[in-house]
């Protein structure tokens, strides 16, 4: 089950089918990783709210783009919360060259993979998760998000 919270309209004015392209991409990475289900909710926010939680949460007093925030095991299936920030994603797609769509889900992607336990702390780690996701976006028609 993917649970999706915009509290930014911002995301609404972004790309009117914003909530078709979280599900399409959060569906899309659990699919391809076979976790066997779960629940995900996703929140689509503004800067000031993410940067919130991530001084509340991590310590780090800035907004960032996406937040992950696994769940403890539990009965329900719950993996946990993702935040993205509307302003921060807005502003890197543009820096990148990019379409905010095809920004917004591969950040939903990285999300999700952080809740089912990928990283990136080590060169290895971020070969194996950079390596997922670019093969999900594929499926979803959206080019590599690494190529320069």
């Amino acid at each position: 089950m993917i649970d999706i919270e915009i509290e930014d309209e911002a995301w609404f004015a972004a790309a009117s089918n914003v909530e078709d392209l979280v599900e399409d991409a959060a569906v899309a990475a659990l699919n391809e990783i076979d976790f066997g289900g779960g629940a995900v909710t996703l929140l689509l926010t503004d800067d000031d709210s993410v940067r919130d939680l991530n001084a509340r949460f991590r310590g780090k007093d800035y907004a960032t783009n996406v937040l992950s925030f696994p769940a403890p095991p539990n009965p329900e299936s719950l993996l946990g919360d993702i935040a993205l920030a509307y302003g921060v994603c807005a502003r890197e797609a543009v820096e990148q060259g990019k379409p905010l769509s095809h920004h917004l889900q591969h950040l939903v992607i990285h999300g999700v993979l952080h809740l089912v336990g990928y990283d990136h702390e080590t060169d290895a780690e971020a070969e194996q998760m950079e390596g997922l996701e670019r093969v999900i976006l594929a499926g979803l028609g959206v080019p590599n998000p690494y190529e320069t």
